[in-house]
């Protein structure tokens, strides 16, 4: 329902998609990294246990930025500095600290968290790879196209099938969750609108180093909704994930 309220809203904000006016290879290459990666990230939380753990993998998903970053200096055949593979282990070891628990740094904890939902912990780092692949191929491919609005259709229609072949409980719509709904559908739209413009006519290492704080903020904003008490070593462990990843950035800089 998102989606494809997402979709509604694009359809009016940025209007219906020319399909001849696109280049082949982005709406073959760009629609199907951008549909798995919006299935990754939504079944990943879906099939979260809880709203700790829904928290937990959102987390996962935020290796994005740094993972872009490495793809960006490599593609464009940069020069490839210490730091980054620095920042790249101290994202790392934040995510670490973070499925840790209230263990912190603990393999053994770690092990045990993404053993207790392998699926949900897998998806979210499937979709932090497909998406710094998307960021970089869309930069490339697109020649200053837009096909947001064509991929959260190809998403909604992905998710709708999904849907239609497992088991599921009957909508219950009430007033609230429709206001949520309409609000998370704006914010997803626009926001994914504004992003794709970003990556078109704007530099990628910037925009990835604009969310390096996401994931704090993220974070913030999730526990406060789902009322879930987060302890230190998960606040250090975001921490840990938004220093790394502005160590890649710094690294990237030319000088």
């Amino acid at each position: 329902m998102v989606y494809t309220l997402s979709s509604v809203i694009l359809l009016i904000a940025v209007g219906i998609p020319k399909l001849s006016a696109f280049p082949r290879r982005y709406l073959i290459w760009g629609g199907l990294l951008f549909a798995a990666y919006e299935m990754c990230l939504s079944l990943s939380i879906g099939f979260a246990d809880s709203g700790t753990q829904a928290i937990e993998v959102s987390m996962v998903n935020y290796l994005w930025p740094s993972m872009t970053l490495l793809l960006t200096v490599i593609t464009s055949k940069q020069t490839l500095r210490p730091l980054i593979f620095v920042g790249m282990t101290v994202c790392l070891i934040g995510v670490s600290k973070v499925l840790g628990g209230e263990n912190g740094l603990s393999l053994h904890h770690m092990a045990v968290n993404i053993g207790s939902n392998p699926l949900s912990y897998g998806l979210a780092f499937a979709g932090a790879i497909i998406w710094s692949i998307y960021c970089v191929l869309t930069k490339k491919i697109a020649k200053g196209c837009n096909g947001i609005t064509l991929f959260f259709i190809l998403t909604a229609a992905a998710l709708w099938l999904q849907f239609a072949f497992t088991e599921n409980q009957a909508f219950n719509f009430t007033p609230q969750l429709l206001i949520e709904l309409s609000l998370v559908s704006c914010a997803m739209g626009l926001g994914y609108a504004a992003w794709n413009t970003g990556i078109l006519y704007g530099n990628v290492t910037v925009l990835a180093t604009a969310s390096y704080f996401t994931p704090v903020l993220s974070a913030f904003f999730a526990a406060q909704l789902l009322g879930e008490n987060l302890d230190i070593s998960f606040w250090l462990g975001t921490l840990l994930v938004s220093a790394g990843s502005l160590m890649c950035w710094w690294a990237t800089r030319t000088h």
